[in-house]
């Protein structure tokens, strides 16, 4: 068999066992996505991975370049790159997309048991923006904390199981000063 032919036979595998998954993506004939994790999980990851010409007798070239590999470190990526490229040594001349996948599922808490997330956060903020974004957080600490008189009166409020009375932080809605014109038309009604 031809390594076309092996490839042919390969992708056809990949697409039934595949079809309808979500962590697979075929890119063309010859290359794919596969992600590992959850879209959710801080420790996935998706490897992009092409088939030369003579594959499977020589190895696929795997990369982590994908933006979705952003938050990974370098070394975390290259662990990664290693073991995966031993599994394609053990498995050079057979089909092994699928094993290597499969095999990276296994293993993605032990791949991904170092990682710590890359923060690429980028700020532009001059040295008066920065004060200006200070002041306002304290300002709002400010806000968030009670004086000994508003402590007083929600200690005095609670009965004597420390709970607070049903209705204790409801909203006066209707104050005959608050709403003049609402007030005009209740009494129209009356």
């Amino acid at each position: 068999m031809t390594a076309n032919e092996d490839q042919e036979m390969e992708l056809e595998a990949l697409r039934s066992i595949y079809e309808g998954d979500e962590c697979f993506k075929e890119i063309s004939p010859v290359s794919f996505q596969f992600r590992i994790g959850e879209l959710e999980d801080t420790k996935a990851f998706l490897l992009d991975v092409s088939w030369p010409e003579t594959y499977p007798e020589t190895s696929p070239q795997i990369t982590l370049d994908a933006f979705f590999n952003n938050r990974i470190s370098a070394e975390t990526k290259q662990l990664i790159l290693s073991q995966l490229e031993e599994q394609v040594e053990a498995n050079l001349g057979t089909a092994m997309m699928y094993t290597l996948f499969e095999w990276a599922k296994e293993n993605q808490e032990s791949l991904m048991e170092n990682h710590k997330p890359v923060v690429t956060a980028v700020t532009s903020l001059s040295s008066g923006d920065t004060t200006n974004a200070a002041s306002t957080t304290k300002k709002k600490e400010r806000k968030e904390q009670l004086t000994k008189a508003q402590k007083r009166r929600i200690v005095s409020k609670t009965d004597n199981k420390g709970e607070l009375p049903r209705g204790w932080n409801w909203v006066d809605v209707i104050k005959v000063g608050a709403f003049p014109h609402f007030h005009h038309k209740m009494e129209r009604l009356l």
